[in-house]
Order: structure tokens, then C-alpha cells, then sequence
């Protein structure tokens, strides 16, 4: 390996963050970090702690892999500034794009578990979704670009049952840009942080929630949405009354409200064929004091952005394909803007390898939990 110049270089940089983490296991340090090096070097998915010990790389005895499980301590924070400081994947402008998503541990035998929620699952059948009891995590990882879907990821907490999923996650996207930003990933003058959601996010109330931060916020929404135009001009009628807030209404399922676009692309794809973007400028929801914004203090923010239209000639599966809605938390969109967005949106899905990826290799082994709720699996 230590042939080449790139290749010294990487392998320092692997063993000073390997270094770091040592000094993140603040008990039972010497049995947790051969513990994970058993974890990320056994073929196959580990299904008994017995094979964990039994590993080449495991060099203690028995006791005290139960031993650094028990009483072993991490220092999470100390763990994720690590991770936040190694070198990550950016886009072709320089700019990174993080990817949140929730992904569940399904524990439907485990009946004394604490705080497990019921999670939407899919795919454990035809045409069929269930809900089955388990620990849904969100997860924060930045995306890689090319033909590759490998994903860094940068955060992992689970999600406590009845939680608010917005402000969850509004939290800790601050928490991950913050060390980002103290890492040295982003400084003055470079390109916003792109952070891309998925329909089951509020797009609109977490953009305003981070509205302080150098991040642009994109979010898919469903196809059955209704946002509101620009407010129009106030005239002055004979009888008077209250100026609108809200002008007419953008309905995502009613063509003859959509009007004339603002900008327009479209791109031949090798997967999708051609790929057509529209966008439309300046729409926000219309907010209401009910369910997250029942506290609110004050008037109701308008809380403006773009939103696009993707529709692609045909789908790699040969499914129906129907068009995604994505809104974008900033205004004034040119065609370079759009496909940058709807291209990121795609690469979204890359999080999604990750996930079977740790449920190979992790199998049904129970990983430690901090009290936070931050999984170990963090540091894979």
C-alpha cells in the first residue's frame, strides 16, 4: 500500500483517525476498539458476540468482549467531531450535500426493549407496507458524486417514540454544520450546504428553523400538495378591508393553476432517458396555527422558495414514472440551479446502500447505546 505518495498519505490519515476514536473510548478502551475491528473485518453478518470473539482480530479472551459491552464507555461527542474532521466527498462546485433519512431497527421480538415505535417498513412483501415495532434512527451522511454510491456518514440518533421529526432533525442538522464548520469543511466564501429530504420532512419549517445557517434546504413533496403564490399588489378597493396575505393557489395535481415557468431543462439521461425539469418561482405553503406552529409567537412567516417538476422518459425498473415535486428554500432559480437540484435529489437515494450494508454486517448483535441514544454504529 505504501508505494505511492497518495497512498502514504491515506493510510496516515486512517491511522490518526483510528488514533482518535482509540481515545473516544474513554472505558474498556482496549476490548471496544478490538471489538470493532472484529465487527468491520468478519465476512458476513454477525449473528452471535461468540463469533465476534472468535475473530482473529479479537485478541482478549471471552470475558472481555461482555466485559467492554457492559461497562465500556464512548465519548459520542469526542467520536463525532472525529468524524466531522475527515476528509469528505463534495460536488463537481465544491459544494457539500448531506442526506437525511430515517432507517429502522426492527425488534419485533424483543419485547422488553425500551422505547421502541412502530415503523413503516416496506418491501417484506408484494405490494404490501407494515408497521412493526422497532428503533428508528436518523442518519446524516454526506454524498459522494460519480459513478459510485458509497455515503460518509456523519450522525446518528434515534428517535425517541412521539417525537417532533422536524425539529429532531432541524437539531441535528445544526449540531452536524456546526462541526462541520468548526472542522474546517466550509468556510466564508464557499458554496451554501445542500441538505436533501425526503416527502416525510417538513422542507419549509426546517429551512426556517436553520434559516441562520449557510445551507439550502431541498425537500420532495407529494404530489398532492397546494402552495400559495406571491402576494399581490394591494389595491385600494371603494369598500376597504384587509390587504390578502397569499395570492393564488399553486396546485400540484391542477395543471391550469401551475402558469408559465420560470426556468426549464432538459437533460438526456443513460438511465432515465430524457429528463425534463420545470420550475416555478416564489410559492410557499400556507401556514396555519395548528399542530407545529400552534405556539408560534407573532404572525406566521412566509416562507418562500422554488419548486420543481421532474419527470423522466422511463424508470431503470420499468415502473410507472410518475413526476417528483422538490421544493428548494431559495428563490430565484436559474436553469443551472434546477438541474443542480433534481441531479442532488437522485443521488439521495445512495443512502439507502447504506443501510442493508450495516444490517449485513452487523446481523441481529445488539450494539451499545449511549444515553443520548447515538448507536455505536456510528463509528463503522
Amino acid at each position: 500500500m505504501l508505494d505511492k505518495p497518495e497512498r502514504r498519505e491515506a493510510f496516515a490519515k486512517l491511522s490518526r483517525f483510528r488514533a482518535e476514536f482509540y481515545e473516544c473510548l474513554t472505558g474498556r478502551g482496549d476490548a471496544l476498539f478490538e471489538l470493532t475491528d472484529s465487527l468491520l473485518c468478519t465476512d458476513g453478518p454477525v449473528r452471535t458476540l461468540v463469533d465476534l470473539a472468535l475473530a482473529p482480530e479479537h485478541r482478549r479472551g471471552h470475558g472481555s468482549l461482555y466485559g467492554g459491552l457492559n461497562q465500556g464507555r464512548i465519548d459520542v461527542a469526542r467520536l463525532r467531531r472525529a468524524v466531522a474532521g475527515l476528509p469528505l466527498p463534495k460536488a463537481a462546485d465544491g459544494r457539500l450535500v448531506l442526506a437525511v433519512d430515517v432507517s429502522p431497527w426492527l425488534r419485533p421480538d424483543a419485547a422488553t426493549c425500551p422505547d421502541r415505535s412502530f415503523c413503516h417498513t416496506y418491501g417484506r412483501g408484494e405490494a404490501k407496507h407494515q408497521m412493526i415495532p422497532g428503533w428508528p434512527y436518523s442518519v446524516v451522511a454526506a454524498l459522494e458524486t460519480g459513478r459510485t454510491s458509497w455515503t460518509a456518514i456523519l450522525d446518528a440518533i434515534r428517535l425517541q417514540p412521539g417525537a417532533d421529526l422536524a425539529a429532531i432533525t432541524a437539531a441535528q442538522i445544526r449540531e452536524v454544520v456546526e462541526r462541520l464548520v468548526a472542522a474546517g469543511q466550509w468556510t466564508d466564501g464557499d458554496p451554501d450546504i445542500l441538505v436533501v429530504l425526503d416527502a416525510g420532512y417538513d422542507a419549509p419549517r426546517i429551512a426556517h428553523l436553520l434559516g441562520d445557517l449557510p445551507i439550502e434546504v431541498l425537500g420532495r413533496m407529494r404530489s398532492d400538495r397546494v402552495l400559495r403564490r406571491p402576494t399581490p399588489p394591494r389595491v385600494y378597493a371603494p369598500k376597504g378591508g384587509r390587504p390578502p396575505k397569499h395570492g393564488a393557489e399553486f396546485v400540484f395535481g391542477d395543471p391550469a393553476t401551475w402558469g408559465e415557468e420560470q426556468a426549464v431543462t432538459v437533460t438526456d439521461t443513460r438511465l432515465y432517458g430524457t429528463a425534463t425539469a420545470r420550475a416555478w418561482d416564489r410559492l410557499h405553503p400556507r401556514l396555519t396555527k395548528r399542530a407545529a406552529w400552534s405556539g408560534h409567537d407573532g404572525p406566521l412567516p412566509i416562507i418562500a422558495g422554488t419548486v420543481i417538476r421532474l419527470n423522466v422518459e422511463r424508470l431503470p425498473s420499468g415502473g410507472e414514472n410518475k413526476p417528483v415535486w422538490l421544493w428548494w428554500s431559495r428563490t430565484d432559480a436559474t436553469p443551472a440551479d434546477v438541474d443542480r437540484c433534481w441531479q442532488a435529489f437522485l443521488r439521495r437515494f445512495d443512502i439507502e446502500t447504506s443501510k442493508p450494508q450495516c444490517c449485513h454486517t452487523c446481523g441481529s448483535v445488539s450494539s451499545p447505546v449511549s444515553p443520548s441514544g447515538s448507536s455505536v454504529m456510528l463509528m463503522a
